[in-house]
């Protein structure tokens, strides 16, 4: 009987590991305490071993309350579930609200310094969606691959050569396409330019043998499990680097507070698709040309903890006093070879306006802050949809551009099919300024005279006026410029500015001459908005840059 009982328990013990290694196979959990699928893990073994020791070993109540291995196990799975439990509240924001807000830190960013205007060429046209399209139809050109293989829903958007493109891989059209094709591989990936929308199908010598499509140890998931068993990763995203070479992007976990809380990324591994070969960095040594180790949706997250968290969790969940949110939606912007997630900033009360903007880079997690209140991203899209709205046209998420200045929504109209028709400029100050053109540039131009019209506007409505005897008068040049620059009787603590090159009459007038001047009110000198008055012997205007000319009065 003693022989029995011991096979039998080696049996369960041999069973135990077989289904824990195919669990393990399967679901791939890191073998860290910071993982909380590594203590899903050890539940579900000591559970199976209970109930297969129990199955083969207890037939009754009182021999389960009398059995001591029972005892001990069931004890063992409570405190596992305790530890885990207490380490989940000892790590949320509840108890380490100040830690969580620090996570990142937001620099105060100069906008017209940090965006500076892109070319038409530069501007990135198509969202994902659309991209996704142009994919497709590409794919559906390839009359040698379209019937093997289908493109991935990945669309990467990346920085290459000074470019914004989205790049994603081919997969395997079903597991039966996969047995047939694997010893080759994905024979190509697909780049999209999304200012141009060239849409290139890139053939590779060698193909693609690592990627969600596989299955088994090639499958990339596992073959970077077997490869780092403590990594716990983030989503991995599909890159090529300057020579087109395909990479996986991998990023690792780090946890700053407690067991499971305050994740930011702390190295990445850079997998090659077609080799398998791995290369782990240090977050701060990762190489240039990758443009996403941290996650979109985790900046949004960390940017989250820093506006809401500013009073501590309580008031977060009912004062809410000063906490600030990240609107729903982001974007991509392209600069200085990085790429930079964008969304605006707006009070938790849900109101329909912003208080700024952040940027966030996605290789370094490098955060700026910009204070300027405008229009909320979707109340920009719905006056955009407004202007068009007998063609039905639905505005794509705003971009952030740098217009003469002026921060500016630029969107996409896109129609049911979901092709891009026309073009939108929201001014965000001021959101009911909206352009519409066939063109990137028709749209432009629409947008630059429509705000430099409603900047003459506000300042004309803004003008005071003075009149007097000029009785001092000086010239200066400012950047290669003349400037007369006047002071009349009776106002003799304001100074008047009046640029030559707007104001060419100004040449007629000298000292003692009466003059009246429409002005806004600047230092150190006021700015000269009109002139008209005596010059010399001759009453007359000084017209502004549009006919600059000197045109006198009836009977003068």
């Amino acid at each position: 009987m003693k022989k029995k009982g011991k096979k039998g328990r080696l049996l369960t013990i041999f069973f135990v590991l077989i289904l824990a290694g195919i669990y393990y196979y399967v679901t791939l959990p890191a073998i860290n305490i910071h993982s909380s699928g590594f203590w899903t893990f050890i539940l579900a073994v000591m559970v199976l071993a209970l109930f297969f020791y129990g199955a083969k070993n207890v037939r009754t109540v009182e021999e389960v309350k009398s059995s001591k291995i029972l005892k001990i196990g069931i004890s063992a799975v409570v405190l596992v579930g305790v530890i885990f439990a207490v380490g989940s509240l000892l790590s949320s924001p509840v108890v380490n609200a100040k830690k969580y807000r620090k996570l990142i830190e937001p620099d105060n960013g100069n906008f017209a310094e940090d965006i500076q205007q892109i070319k038409y060429d530069q501007i990135p046209l198509l969202d994902k969606e659309s991209a996704m399209l142009l994919g497709n139809r590409k794919m559906g050109s390839m009359v040698d691959m379209v019937s093997q293989f289908e493109v991935s829903d990945l669309y990467s958007q990346i920085n290459y050569k000074g470019r914004p493109v989205r790049v994603t891989p081919l997969v395997y059209a079903s597991p039966i396409k996969w047995l047939t094709n694997m010893k080759e591989g994905i024979p190509a990936y697909i780049t999209i330019d999304m200012a141009t929308q060239k849409t290139e199908l890139v053939k590779l010598k060698e193909g693609i043998r690592y990627s969600e499509a596989e299955y088994f140890n090639r499958y990339i998931y596992r073959h970077l499990r077997f490869r780092y068993p403590t990594y716990i990763f983030d989503q991995l995203s599909f890159e090529i680097d300057d020579e087109g070479i395909p990479y996986w992007i991998c990023p690792v976990k780090k946890f700053n507070i407690g067991l499971f809380g305050g994740q930011t990324i702390g190295r990445v591994v850079l997998c090659n698709a077609v080799t398998g070969e791995c290369k782990d960095y240090k977050i701060e040594d990762c190489p240039a040309w990758v443009d996403r180790a941290y996650p979109a949706e985790l900046l949004v997250e960390l940017y989250n903890y820093h506006g809401t968290l500013i009073n501590g969790f309580l008031n977060s969940v009912l004062g809410q006093k000063g906490c600030l949110q990240t609107t729903d939606g982001y974007n991509y912007l392209a600069m200085d070879d990085d790429v930079w997630v964008y969304t605006g900033v707006t009070s938790v009360s849900g109101d329909r306006s912003n208080v700024g903007f952040v940027l966030m880079n996605q290789r370094t997690s490098e955060t700026k802050y910009y204070e300027i209140p405008g229009a909320e991203e979707h109340s920009a899209m719905a006056s955009a949809e407004g202007q068009v709205q007998n063609l039905g046209y639905k505005a794509t998420f705003p971009l952030l551009l740098n217009i003469s200045g002026e921060p500016t929504y630029f969107l996409a109209l896109k129609d049911n099919a979901g092709l891009v028709k026309k073009y939108a400029m929201v001014n965000i100050q001021q959101y009911q300024n909206v352009s519409i053109g066939n063109t990137v540039q028709e749209c432009e131009k629409k947008y630059r005279k429509m705000i430099k019209g409603s900047s003459a506007a506000a300042e004309e409505s803004e003008a005071k006026k003075a009149t007097g005897v000029i009785s001092r008068m000086a010239q200066g040049v400012i950047d290669g410029n003349t400037h007369y620059y006047l002071v009349l009787e009776n106002y003799n603590d304001l100074i008047f500015d009046v640029p030559l090159i707007d104001f060419l009459g100004i040449v007629k007038y000298d000292v003692g001459d009466r003059i009246t001047i429409s002005y806004s009110e600047n230092e150190p000198a006021c700015t000269v908005l009109a002139v008209e008055g005596d010059a010399g012997s001759a009453e007359g205007i000084v017209e502004t840059e549009e006919t600059e000319a000197v045109e006198p009065e009836e009977g003068a």
